[in-house]
């Protein structure tokens, strides 16, 4: 299906990418986004996430946040789960806020702003 998808409908995409307190690879980096995204629908840019921030800064240094959830790419904003994490984030509960700064399409190549609101006990 993935070879005649517009979607790519069952692509699978691994992601190591900079956690940076900016939009910009040169804003001063405090982690990295590690997991991956499989297309999930046959003709929406629609997307599951599996995604976990491991922090290598400050006092969340060896910390993760980990979030799951359905990421519909083409709307301005999107909501994803957080459903757990580790060290300073045991016991996180809460949601992600995405929204895409910018994406090229030749390269696969995208900037994307996450809000992250969290509990913890």
């Amino acid at each position: 299906m993935t070879n005649t998808s517009v979607t790519g409908f069952e692509s699978v995409v691994v992601i190591d990418d900079p956690l940076t307190v900016g939009p910009n690879v040169t804003f001063k980096l405090v982690g990295r986004a590690q997991g991956i995204y499989v297309s999930a629908s046959l003709n929406e840019l629609e997307l599951l996430m599996v995604l976990n921030y491991v922090f290598i800064e400050g006092k969340y240094n060896e910390s993760t946040l980990s979030i799951l959830g359905r990421n519909a790419a083409l709307s301005e904003i999107r909501e994803m789960s957080i459903v757990g994490g580790s060290g300073l984030f045991r016991y996180a509960c809460g949601y992600a806020r995405a929204k895409t700064h910018k994406f090229d399409f030749n390269t696969g190549d995208d900037v994307v702003e996450y809000n992250v609101y969290v509990s913890r006990y």
